[in-house]
């Protein structure tokens, strides 16, 4: 409650409180975890930095062979230094985090969207629709994720596309066990029955009561897989899965890296030190909103 005023009637002081918004009260409690802090400031450095990469560092830096630059070591013209080509490494670095996240950030949302549609079917309905995908899924999960995606890139072929279809499917499986369970719990509440009892159709219930009051840990969840998924998309660039040369890729530039790790460690080091702060920062986050979001850590 936050005190928002008074007055004088008659000799009396009456005093109003106004109710704090829910957005604000999920802030303050963020606010009081610092490593959440850090990680949303380091996080929004990251992406400053990379929404203005055109800006920084052009993109045909991040391309362009200059034989005469090869692996060239940080220097005032070139920060980060140069790979074995003469390209330019942090603009490489700069245009190669835009494709990593964008990659960790869509492939996060495909697999929560579908996820969480198969989640709440499965978990309203019951029965044999609850039996039916939930033995698909262990057919899905049967299968370690990395092989799975290893092996739906070597079936489609390596590029953009294909990286969000094959993440997608591995990691969509995470979301319908955690929806199905809070739609277990929630649909036999009251405000669920008086909405069957109001006329209102399976999929509003779904919309509008279920989904919506399961957002908290569906949110949660989804911050923490955008770390995983950065982990993944680089590990399939470095084996070659990912996106095709010359375009820079954080996975793609630490496979080139390996040849050069005595006599050029700052091919390692810098997209090394991306991936690990990009993680860091978004898992940081993802701990701070579970607190937040936690009603049994309300202060």
């Amino acid at each position: 409650m936050a005190f928002e005023g008074s007055s004088m009637q008659k000799g009396k002081t009456e005093i109003t409180f106004k109710k704090q918004g829910q957005a604000r009260e999920i802030w303050r409690r963020f606010k009081k975890s610092k490593g959440a802090v850090i990680g949303l400031v380091m996080l929004v450095a990251m992406l400053a930095v990379i929404l203005l990469a055109d800006v920084i560092a052009p993109y045909s830096l991040a391309t362009k062979q200059n034989l005469s630059q090869k692996l060239a070591p940080p220097s005032s013209g070139h920060i980060f230094g140069c790979d074995a080509y003469g390209r330019d490494l942090f603009a490489r670095v700069l245009h190669g985090g835009r494709t990593s996240l964008s990659i960790a950030v869509i492939a996060t949302m495909t697999s929560c969207l579908l996820g969480s549609i198969l989640g709440a079917v499965a978990g309203y309905f019951g029965k044999a629709v609850d039996s039916v995908i939930m033995r698909a899924l262990d057919i899905f999960m049967s299968v370690p994720d990395i092989l799975f995606t290893m092996a739906v890139v070597v079936a489609l072929g390596a590029n953009f596309i294909n990286l969000l279809v094959a993440l997608t499917l591995a990691y969509f499986t995470n979301y319908v066990r955690l929806v199905r369970s809070q739609v277990l719990n929630l649909s036999e509440l009251e405000y669920v029955e008086a909405a069957r009892a109001g006329g209102a159709g399976s999929a509003r219930i779904i919309a509008t009561h279920i989904i919506p009051n399961a957002m908290g840990v569906i949110i949660v969840n989804t911050t923490l897989n955008v770390a995983k998924i950065i982990l993944y998309e680089s590990t399939l660039s470095f084996l070659g899965l990912g996106m095709p040369p010359p375009a820079p890729e954080w996975g793609l530039m630490l496979s080139e890296a390996r040849s050069f790790l005595r006599t050029s460690p700052h091919l390692l080091i810098f997209p090394a030190a991306a991936i690990v702060l990009s993680a860091c920062s978004v898992n940081l986050i993802g701990d701070g909103l579970r607190d937040a979001l936690d009603p049994h850590l309300k202060s």
